[in-house]
């Protein structure tokens, strides 16, 4: 059988309260009865020469041994909690008053009777019991001399066995009894009040040992299991740790769902990857598989049209797998800020340049907003011109013959430079504006125009300006276009 902490605890509790108080009923008991004896021992300790002294029988020495037993017989009477002996010096019994059977011993030892009679402050002595041979009793002791002869000695047993008698019988009455029911009632009461605060200070801890037990037989998850209250108005260590093993459980379970959710997005990411990069493959393989068998039966013109497409692959290949790479290493944090000044207006005009070409095709206006954009910021230009030209790629394909293009530069009153770029584009739907940062997400209504794109521009976007500790936002309204804008912090110029 498995006991709990609070069985342990009050078994063991009970354990060592039977034990002091056994412990202290004994010493205190022994103490109560030598503290009573070196009393009645220091009280009576010159009784036995008072009666040397003051008795002639004794004093003188003679040897009518009955007449000193009917006088010991006399003082028995008087003090019945005394019994006289006379021994002679080897500490042979010669005479006593007792009834025939009474005395047990013929001998006693004189060490105590010489100990008491040279060193009185060493109360209490015990001497032998004639009564008894394997009991002690306190005494007093003189010594009788026939003048300078020693005759023997008078032993006096205090508290000899009619006193024992007698105590015995007031021990056992009914109102002695009663009060140590009374204290027995009282220790029980102790013991049980001393088990019920034991209960109360024990029961959070069983509470929480069975809160984390029901846990992990639900495999760490919290969403079937119903954690106990522990309040925080408390500030016992008890409730203190379970607020906090609630909290590191709670931290755990959303960080097991956060792995569970990346898990499950890394996953569809890889089957979109593999897609898209077995689409291309795959046509290059089917060209390169035409001008292998059938080269010489195709024309020149022919053989030049299925390479140029052949090239296509290899470059779309090429820019996925570039972007699988960066994607990786943004989310790994291994790709570097080099921050330095640097005007923005000059950065966005050379992008503009390398789209000029594309917008001249399509029939598109792309234009700066203010024209002059003369302003010095601190960022990263590799990472940043990587960023503007995304979102100006993106906003070309989206944007029908015809449309505009805009990218706007804005001041705030904090010292922040807001770039838009804004299109006329198809737009984007409210629902999906949320998950267009997402890897491999693409929109809808996204307009691909021939090429295989891998839906990794925008998250690749917001992973570089968030190492530039910026942030990308997103307006979009369908037919009408979509607008993207992020923050730069502006360099100071000194007056």
């Amino acid at each position: 059988m498995k006991l709990s902490l609070y069985q342990k605890l009050a078994i063991s509790l009970v354990v060592i309260f039977c034990f002091i108080c056994v412990l202290v009923y004994g010493w205190s008991k022994q103490l109560e009865l030598t503290s009573k004896h070196h009393a009645e021992q220091n009280l009576h300790l010159a009784l036995a020469e008072h009666l040397v002294q003051d008795n002639p029988l004794i004093k003188e020495g003679v040897y009518d041994y009955k007449a000193l037993e009917n006088l010991f017989h006399t003082l028995m009477l008087l003090g019945p909690a005394f019994e006289f002996y006379f021994v002679d010096e080897t500490g042979k019994i010669l005479t006593y008053s007792a009834k025939p059977g009474k005395v047990k011993r013929t001998h006693i030892s004189l060490t105590p009777l010489k100990k008491l009679i040279n060193n009185p402050s060493a109360a209490p002595i015990y001497g032998d019991n004639p009564r008894n041979k394997e009991q002690q009793k306190i005494f007093s002791a003189a010594p009788v001399f026939n003048h300078d002869k020693l005759q023997g000695y008078l032993y006096v047993i205090i508290g000899g066995e009619a006193y024992d008698t007698s105590l015995s019988t007031v021990k056992n009455n009914d109102k002695l009894w009663l009060a140590a029911l009374w204290l027995g009632s009282a220790l029980a009461f102790l013991l049980i009040a001393m088990l019920i605060l034991l209960r109360f200070f024990t029961n959070p801890i069983q509470r929480l040992a069975r809160d984390v037990s029901n846990i992990e037989a639900n495999n760490y998850s919290l969403t079937d299991t119903k954690l106990s209250d522990y309040s925080t108005q408390k500030s016992n260590e008890v409730h203190s740790l379970g607020r906090s093993i609630q909290a590191m459980l709670t931290r755990i379970n959303e960080q097991f769902k956060a792995l569970e959710q990346g898990d499950k997005q890394r996953k569809e990411l890889l089957t979109h990857l593999s897609h898209d990069l077995r689409t291309p493959l795959a046509s290059l393989q089917g060209f390169l598989e035409v001008l292998n068998q059938s080269g010489e039966q195709l024309s020149k013109q022919e053989q030049q049209e299925y390479l140029q497409v052949s090239l296509n692959n290899c470059g779309q290949l090429k820019l996925l797998i570039e972007q699988i790479f960066e994607l990786a290493h943004l989310e790994n944090g291994e790709i570097n800020i080099n921050k330095e000044t640097f005007n923005l207006g000059e950065l966005i005009y050379d992008c503009i340049a390398k789209f000029s070409l594309a917008v001249d095709k399509k029939g598109i206006s792309l234009s700066v907003e203010p024209a002059i954009c003369d302003f010095p910021v601190v960022a990263d230009i590799a990472k940043l011109e990587r960023v503007l030209s995304n979102l100006i790629d993106n906003a070309i394909r989206h944007t029908p013959r015809g449309g505009s293009i805009a990218v706007h530069v804005q001041r705030s009153d904090d010292n922040q430079l807001f770039v838009h770029v804004s299109d006329t584009g198809v737009g984007i739907k409210e629902d999906e504006l949320n998950a267009i940062f997402d890897p491999h997400y693409q929109a809808s209504n996204s307009n691909k125009e021939g090429r295989q794109q891998g839906g990794l521009g925008l998250a690749i976007c917001r992973g570089l300006l968030k190492l530039m500790d910026s942030e990308i936002y997103v307006q979009s309204e369908i037919g009408k276009g979509t607008m993207f804008s992020f923050n730069l912090p502006q360099k100071k110029v000194l007056s």
